[in-house]
């Protein structure tokens, strides 16, 4: 279901859960203006509810049922996703040799990995990996971990996918002022899948053009940050924390530490951060604004960013897929209007639980792109 931002406030406030909290739509009003997120993607409509409206009630024990809910859409959804990127990348699917998912949002044995294999075809040899609950670094995790494989088993071709919905797996809790996370998150949140394919050394056929070269990655904990973002699973969902003024000031006051312990192995060190193109994870405005701060970057370098939150919300996990592909629109039609790109590095940098920053170098290379979002 697609909806705009107001519209999702007025489900929750004009005849919805919190109409009679006065405070509260007020307070939910002002939290999705300064979001600045226009519309969202989402798998709660109001058939789920229909169907389920113990979804509703917080005493009820809804865990069980909402696990099912992901696990019945969320392959379909991967699956569209994956299929636009392999199909982009020019080889059938049978010679995908690993697949690495993540996700945040679903929980069961055998993972969803198995159907996605299926729906997608893939080789029954196929080597799966899942990476779980890792919140928004979900997709730059998912890529360090392709990174690792496809170097380090030759010939390898690794489908990276991601997808959440935290619209199903979030708790329906009025959200009021002492709950202001789920004012937050009623503002900020939305649904998506996203898929890429990741290879090393020369590409072995004419219908193979990589787009970047993932030429170095790295994570790094911040001391002492583990309460700034925190996610629990609880009876009736998942309930998180988030503390956007502790998130924003650990961005700005360690980013750009992570980023100069990366410099001197690539070789470009006198480099300035104006001269790299950026593919950050939005979080929210406040993360952007710190971010931009703390490396003086110029206003346009996080457009990317700021358009998808925009369009889309924080999808968490899948959403640096999502910046990834609108990077490589803005350069493909740069390289179309003025005959060139600018920048021929640039830097992935997540965010995630712990608080964890995750940042990858980026070489640009001559091609198209293999990444696709849902």
């Amino acid at each position: 279901m697609h909806v705009g931002c107001s519209e999702y406030r007025q489900q929750w406030t004009n005849g919805g859960p919190a109409d009679h909290l006065t405070h509260t739509k007020a307070i939910m009003k002002k939290m999705c203006e300064k979001m600045k997120v226009k519309k969202r993607y989402l798998q709660l409509n109001d058939d789920l509810f229909r169907e389920h409206p113990e979804f509703l009630d917080p005493a009820a024990p809804t865990l069980q049922r909402k696990l099912a809910v992901v696990a019945n859409a969320m392959p379909e959804l991967v699956a569209a996703a994956a299929v636009k990127a392999i199909a982009e990348w020019g080889r059938p699917a049978g010679d995908i040799t690993h697949l690495v998912f993540a996700t945040s949002t679903s929980a069961q044995l055998p993972h969803i990995d198995l159907r996605i294999a299926s729906l997608l075809g893939l080789n029954p040899t196929v080597q799966r990996t899942v990476v779980g609950f890792h919140g928004c670094s979900g997709s730059p995790s998912a890529l360090r971990v392709a990174k690792d494989i496809a170097e380090n088993n030759r010939g390898a071709r690794v489908l990276v996918a991601c997808a959440d919905m935290w619209s199903v797996m979030d708790r329906y809790v009025v959200p009021d002022v002492a709950r202001r996370y789920g004012i937050i998150g009623r503002a900020l949140y939305g649904d998506g899948a996203g898929a890429v394919v990741v290879g090393a050394a020369d590409p072995q056929e004419l219908a193979e053009r990589p787009i970047f070269e993932m030429v170095s990655a790295s994570q790094a904990m911040v001391p002492g940050s583990e309460s700034a973002v925190a996610v629990e699973l609880t009876k009736d969902g998942l309930e998180y924390r988030l503390e956007f003024g502790e998130l924003a000031a650990q961005v700005g006051g360690n980013i750009e530490r992570c980023l100069i312990g990366m410099m001197p192995s690539l070789g470009i060190g006198s480099v300035g951060w104006n001269d790299l193109f950026w593919v950050v994870h939005p979080g929210g405005p406040r993360i952007m604004e710190s971010f931009t701060a703390a490396l003086g970057l110029e206003p346009g370098k996080l457009a990317a960013s700021r358009r998808v939150l925009s369009e889309y919300g924080n999808m968490t996990g899948p959403t640096l897929i999502f910046v990834l592909d609108e990077v490589i629109r803005r350069r493909q039609q740069e390289q179309e209007e003025e005959g060139s790109c600018d920048c021929e590095w640039g830097f992935m940098v997540g965010f995630g639980p712990g608080f964890t920053i995750e940042v990858m170098a980026l070489r640009a290379c001559n091609g198209k792109s293999d990444t696709k979002t849902e």
